[in-house]
C-alpha cells in the first residue's frame, strides 16, 4: 500500500530543499495572522519551520525540552509571547511592529 505524505510533511520537505523561501513564508504567515487572528494556523506554520530548522537545536537554544517546544507550538498550546519570541530568535527571526495603513476600530 502506498503511503501518502501529509501537507505538513510536503511543506517541510519543500522548505528543506528551498530554505531561501522561508523568510517570505513567515512574513506572509504573520501578515495573514494580523488579518484573521488565526493563532492555530500561525502555530502550525511555525511548527513546520521549526522542524525544518531542527526542533532539538531550537529547544536546546531556548532552554526547553523537545517535547516542551512541541507542546508550545501545538494546536492545543497557548504559548506566551515570550515563548514565541524565544522560538523565533532561535530560528533567526524577531517580532517587529509595523504601522498599519488605517487603524483598526
Amino acid at each position: 500500500m502506498r503511503k501518502y505524505r501529509t501537507l505538513h510533511e510536503y511543506t517541510e520537505q519543500y522548505f528543506k530543499k528551498h530554505p531561501e523561501e522561508i523568510d517570505a513564508f513567515l512574513k506572509e504567515s504573520f501578515e495573514e495572522y494580523a488579518k484573521d487572528g488565526d493563532s492555530r494556523t500561525l502555530l502550525s506554520q511555525l511548527r513546520v519551520i521549526a522542524r525544518v530548522k531542527g526542533i532539538s537545536a531550537i529547544a536546546e537554544q531556548i532552554g526547553v525540552t523537545r517535547q516542551g517546544l512541541q507542546k508550545a507550538l501545538s494546536e492545543k498550546g497557548n504559548p506566551r509571547l515570550s515563548n514565541i519570541t524565544s522560538i523565533l530568535m532561535a530560528m533567526g527571526y524577531h517580532l517587529m511592529p509595523q504601522r498599519m495603513d488605517a487603524p483598526a476600530r
